[in-house]
């Protein structure tokens, strides 16, 4: 059985672009405002599942009580923890650690940020969370808040992209995609 899953991405947060990771900022007006016009019409979800990150854990609460459909937070679908790049931007890298930032863009799997989260490893709980959920939910419809990182992860996956593509795969704040989840992790985009 399938299960259908929507991927929101959180919106605009306070303290701006560059690699959040595991900082836990607050979403800005606009943040709010980006998430709230993605799922504008959307839907109907049976429950939303979040990263427990506020970004996106205080909208999905917010959303699921006004659908009055149960809301989870889920700990393995929180961001790439980028260790010593946390909140730095890319162009400040460029200028302190150019030749490591390219290859990390060139080959993300291969080269891991200075006390950061192999993307192995993030790649490897990400997909066993989405598993978890496709056996507990199958036949269902959930709308998934989470962060950049995730939903390249599982677009990149849906779409059969190289491992080296992953960061080239595009997502906004505020975007919203849908995947179907199919036996043994098979992800498919849905167009």
């Amino acid at each position: 059985m399938t299960l259908r899953l929507d991927l929101l991405r959180h919106g605009e947060t306070e303290l701006g672009g560059g690699l959040r990771g595991s900082l836990d900022d607050a979403l800005t007006a606009k943040g709010w405002k980006q998430m709230r016009g993605a799922v504008m019409a959307k839907g109907p979800w049976d429950r939303v599942v979040s990263s427990p990150l506020q970004r996106c854990a205080r909208f999905a609460e917010e959303l699921a009580e006004q659908l009055g459909v149960p809301v989870q937070l889920e700990r393995d679908l929180q961001e790439l923890h980028f260790g010593a790049w946390e909140g730095q931007s890319a162009a400040a890298l460029m200028e302190t650690d150019a030749e490591a930032l390219g290859l990390f863009w060139a080959d993300p799997y291969g080269f891991t940020p200075p006390d950061g989260e192999p993307v192995i490893a993030f790649s490897a709980r990400v997909l066993a969370a989405v598993e978890r959920l496709h056996q507990a939910y199958a036949g269902e419809r959930l709308l998934l808040v989470s962060h950049g990182g995730v939903m390249r992860l599982l677009l990149a996956q849906a779409r059969g992209l190289p491992r080296e593509q992953l960061l080239n795969v595009e997502v906004a704040h505020g975007a919203l995609f849908s995947l179907q989840v199919h036996a043994q992790g098979l992800l498919k985009e849905e167009v």
